[in-house]
């Protein structure tokens, strides 16, 4: 059935262009079925394909299909083509991608039904679908590059959606700008992996990659490119301040883009890269090093944060670090098996906060909301069980894909495992008092907000329901042997990871001692943290103060994010637009124009004295020409 691949980014397109151009001439009932029909099918597409790979894999066979769709450039001895590869990575993104996109375009027909560029957004999420598909299906750097950019586009037009607010556009010019930073990196390692490799296919790369040394300075410098681009995907330090201002865009949005498909571009790049950064050290290291603090420094600002949007920005950021510092330990399948639950529970916990603030009438303050759960049954139970999954409290998926990661940090260095549990505490208070405030305790906002309050309607309840079984459910695809399990994913994934595991130095097991050892304090650790949460947010009913006097030194750097975002602006921003205003009024104005224009006046000048000259006077004339002529027998004489 590998003629199906090319139809699976083919059928978003075409939603894309029939929803585009009747915008504003189908209903919204038929621009709602095209845009979430065409995604199903290709949902449906990719579960053939799945059971075609995973068929494969049960017989031994590395489950692989490569199809060709035309030859795109060909100069000289350089060939690309425009050609698509499933294996088993691939296959289950196709099935994160285009099953979590078709519940949110589901959601998205309850969510968007009264906003009257319902056509238009809908037309940009079966865009942003195709080019992640794109991404996701290339078999070579350049078209998973289109697919890159592609998706960076749609980002910036979803999230300036609401174009009218200022502060909604500025956002999206953000996110572009930033994402363009690391893109430039990718689009420098594109060319660096062509003039070491004479070729962009991975098929051709990768076998070819193991002929060069452990550190070889090229590898290392493909791989820094690649992480650049990633850090910018991904939201990573320095490049990640873009993500929670992100949330200016529609939830359907956030659930999406910033949940579940586009911020793990980068993660699922560096997997499919996996050999090139094996055999550079060095970016691993870095890569560890950045991950871990982008885990703590977001889990540790989401804990003084009252947007509930902006809670889970910040969540999203912090598991993103979590998700590297996997790949930085050279645990790939743990961070992918992370991806694949946070896919789960992040886009459920964004699209129930999405419905709260339906039901509360656009308002997203938790500190006016509280006692929520009555009015809203279905989004409180569905959001506490992505809040349990997410916090890592078993037998919830986050638990074991959590857990896989910080095993591997343990294999590696105790300290960092250390961190990382630091921010699986973190991770826990935040979540739950997220919760807590939202659903607990009496309802803190205006009486017109207290009778608007409602439950959802089913097209976005029902996605709810379907991601909360899969966020209690997920952990089961890769349980570990310690608990009985048989790390089936790993097994699934092994055709992906095998070359570089073959050159990956050796890394000693944990005994089942320590394995109990470390998810046992894991586990007491996050209920600690959820009952220091219940104490103070439901049991005494405290809320956030609203004066930044009444916090404390580190609250206070917690709640303006560590004034990372004031940092960038006086060492970036600022010189930028001022060397900007000097070029612009000195530079170009006076040195530039001036030149120019001082050249215009010059000659200007020297016509209107010497235009007195023509005044029309015969007179005049033949004495200059008698002048003229005595100047020339002078000269004459002279030279004699």
């Amino acid at each position: 059935m590998s003629e199906l691949v090319w139809l699976i980014p083919l059928l978003p397109l075409i939603g894309f262009i029939i929803n585009g151009l009747g915008r504003n001439t189908f209903s919204k009932g038929m621009i709602g079925a095209v845009g979430s029909a065409v995604v199903l099918i290709s949902f449906v597409c990719s579960c053939i394909l799945f059971s075609e790979v995973y068929q494969a894999r049960q017989a031994g066979q590395a489950g692989i299909i490569e199809q060709h769709v035309f030859d795109w450039i060909a100069v000289g001895n350089l060939k690309i083509g425009l050609s698509f590869l499933v294996d088993p990575l691939s296959a289950i993104m196709l099935l994160i991608v285009t099953g979590i996109g078709f519940l949110i375009h589901v959601y998205s027909i309850g969510y968007m039904h009264h906003d009257i560029g319902f056509g238009k957004f809908f037309s940009y999420l079966n865009l942003f679908i195709f080019f992640m598909l794109l991404l996701v299906l290339g078999s070579n750097y350049l078209v998973m590059f289109i697919g890159w950019e592609g998706v960076g586009l749609c980002s910036y037009l979803l999230i300036g959606f609401w174009y009218k607010n200022t502060s909604y556009t500025n956002a999206a010019k953000k996110a572009f700008v930033m994402n363009r930073i690391g893109d430039l990196g990718f689009l420098l390692a594109v060319f660096l992996i062509l003039g070491t490799f004479g070729s962009l296919e991975f098929s051709t790369v990768f076998p070819a990659a193991k002929n060069f040394a452990v550190g070889d300075i090229t590898v290392v410098s493909i791989t820094i490119l690649l992480f650049i681009a990633a850090t910018g995907k991904s939201a990573q330090i320095p490049l990640f301040t873009w993500l929670p201002d992100a949330m200016a865009g529609p939830t359907p949005v956030s659930a999406l883009i910033h949940a579940a498909t586009m911020v793990t571009a980068g993660i699922y790049m560096i997997a499919r890269s996996n050999i090139l950064f094996i055999l550079s050290p060095f970016t691993l290291q870095l890569i560890t090093v950045i991950a871990i603090c982008t885990a703590l420094l977001a889990a540790a600002i989401a804990l003084t944060q009252n947007d509930i949007k902006k809670v889970l920005a910040y969540s999203t950021v912090s598991q993103l670090g979590y998700m590297f510092l996997g790949l930085g330990v050279g645990a790939f399948t743990g961070a992918f098996f992370h991806v694949l639950t946070h896919a789960f529970f992040k886009a459920l916990l964004f699209l129930g906060a999405g419905s709260v603030i339906h039901g509360m009438s656009e308002e997203q303050d938790m500190r006016k909301m509280g006692g929520l759960k009555s009015a809203m049954p279905i989004t409180y139970l569905t959001m506490l069980m992505g809040t349990i999954a997410i916090s890592g409290i078993p037998p919830f998926s986050g638990f074991f894909s959590k857990d896989e990661i910080l095993a591997g940090a343990f294999t590696s260095s105790p300290v960092l495992w250390g961190l990382g549990f630091i921010g699986a505490l973190m991770t826990a208070f935040y979540m739950f008092r997220m919760l807590f405030m939202t659903f607990f305790g009496t309802f803190r906002g205006t009486e017109e907000q207290r009778h608007h309050l409602h439950e959802s309607p089913k097209s976005m309840t029902t996605p709810l329901i379907v991601l909360s079984v899969l966020s209690v459910i997920g952990g089961v695809i890769n349980l570990p042997a310690v608990l009985g399990g048989n790390h089936w994913l790993e097994d699934f994934l092994a055709p992906v990871f095998s070359e570089g595991k073959a050159i990956m130095p050796a890394t000693h097991h944990l005994e089942h001692s320590t394995e109990y050892l470390l998810m046992a304090v894991s586990v007491v650790g996050v209920l600690i943290m959820v009952a220091l949460a219940f104490n103070k947010y439901v049991k005494r009913q405290k809320s956030p103060e609203e004066g930044e006097g009444t916090r404390s030194f580190l609250a206070n750097l917690s709640y303006n994010k560590f004034y990372v975002d004031e940092l960038y602006d006086s060492i970036i921003v600022r010189p930028i637009n001022w060397l900007s205003a000097f070029m612009g009024n000195v530079v170009d104005q006076r040195g530039i124009d001036g030149l120019v224009n001082g050249a215009g006046k010059v000659t200007f000048d020297t016509g209107k004295v010497l235009r007195l000259l023509q005044n029309g006077n015969v007179g005049f004339y033949l004495l200059m020409m008698v002048i003229g002529v005595i100047a020339i027998f002078i000269y004459g004489l002279l030279s004699l």
